[in-house]
């Protein structure tokens, strides 16, 4: 898992600094792709983070596959549920996977929710919205933020980049506010399969 994280942050810092030099970089975002590909099939711990409002509820997903079953079906098979608990007293809805339905404690998803599984330093997460807006966010803590206050406060906007034309915003931070998100705006293409 080290060993994957340290080879994907070697990519995309060669992949940025490459971009500043002003070289060629399909290269170094196909291998961003490839790797961000790994991650997903790997479903690893506190790397990754899926949101989608819907019907007045927030699901929660550590598994990708899961989040886009329910994007697709809007239903999920397996799920905890916590009535009333979102930042608005919305309903919280876990998705589970198989392996994770009959743990009491242990899921991702859950443990990062409730603040005792930290983000990974490569994290990645995003928020689908009922406005049809896609949100992208590199830390555990921005998502958090984003779902607190309803909005991402400094952010890139991607107008009809989504999977399905909708809009993507990346949520940046005070450090990167001036930059185009690259590497983050590789990352989401490759796990959507663009």
């Amino acid at each position: 898992m080290k060993k994957n994280l340290l080879t994907l942050t070697c990519a995309l810092s060669t992949a940025a600094l490459l971009t500043a030099c002003g070289a060629n970089v399909k290269e170094e975002t196909a291998q961003v792709k490839t790797q961000a590909k790994e991650m997903v099939q790997q479903s690893l711990d506190n790397t990754m983070l899926f949101e989608a409002h819907h019907e007045g509820r927030i699901y929660i997903f550590d598994d990708f596959a899961t989040y886009q079953d329910f994007l697709v079906l809007g239903e999920t098979s397996y799920r905890k549920v916590r009535i009333g608990e979102g930042p608005k007293g919305e309903t919280i809805v876990f998705g589970l996977t198989n392996e994770d339905k009959k743990k009491m404690s242990g899921i991702a998803s859950v443990d990062m929710y409730d603040g005792v599984l930290k983000g990974a330093d490569e994290f990645y997460g995003e928020m689908y919205t009922e406005e049809g807006r896609i949100y992208v966010f590199s830390s555990l803590e921005e998502m958090q933020m984003a779902r607190t206050l309803g909005e991402v406060v400094l952010r890139y906007t991607d107008i009809g980049a989504g999977p399905k034309g909708e809009t993507v915003v990346y949520a940046l931070n005070s450090e990167n506010k001036k930059k185009k998100p690259v590497a983050l705006i590789a990352k989401f293409k490759a796990i959507h399969a663009m």
